[in-house]
């Protein structure tokens, strides 16, 4: 699949089938988060894998939306500085960012779904995942083989996207 296919393709998977990933898959997944750009290459961030049934289903309780996480063949934490911290950064939340993509583009090319979850409990993500203090979990990903095979080729939901001409302005607002 070439880049452009899987961005105008990728669609959101909250149903998974209960197999687990591939190694080699999984690895590139990270791997393709790892290569994300980084501002002044600082690539502060790490990443928790989680394919522990129980403890996706604990961590589905990080939010009110991330219940997709308990099925998932696996999740991954992006753990950066606490941007509310004296270390933290803007730019690392946007760093996070463009990991998740790469990661979920990656995923979406070899036919696997993933959706992103964000954390509105840090402290029981903190508890589930032991990162230290100073350190900061945003967002899971959840990854998986679509439950249902269609998902891989749904056609984009009418008015899914707003036109290109609603959203750019040129020059000035």
């Amino acid at each position: 699949m070439d880049t452009w296919d899987a961005i105008r393709t990728k669609r959101m998977v909250r149903r998974f089938e209960p197999r687990p990933l591939e190694t080699e898959r999984l690895e590139l997944i990270l791997d393709a988060g790892r290569h994300a750009g980084s501002s002044k290459n600082s690539q502060r961030w790490d990443f928790i894998v989680i394919d522990d049934r129980a403890q996706l289903g604990e961590l589905s309780k990080v939010g009110p939306y991330a219940g997709h996480l308990a099925g998932a063949a696996v999740a991954i934490a992006l753990i950066t500085p606490d941007p509310r911290g004296a270390n933290g950064s803007p730019s690392d939340l946007w760093d996070l960012g463009a990991a998740a993509d790469n990661m979920m583009l990656a995923a979406w090319a070899m036919g696997i779904g993933s959706c992103p979850a964000t954390v509105y409990d840090p402290a029981l993500a903190q508890e589930l995942l032991g990162y230290p203090d100073g350190l900061a979990c945003p967002y899971l990903l959840s990854f998986g083989y679509p439950a249902d095979p269609a998902d891989l080729t749904r056609p984009p939901k009418a008015g899914g996207r707003k036109a290109l001409d609603e959203v750019v302005h040129r020059g000035r607002w």
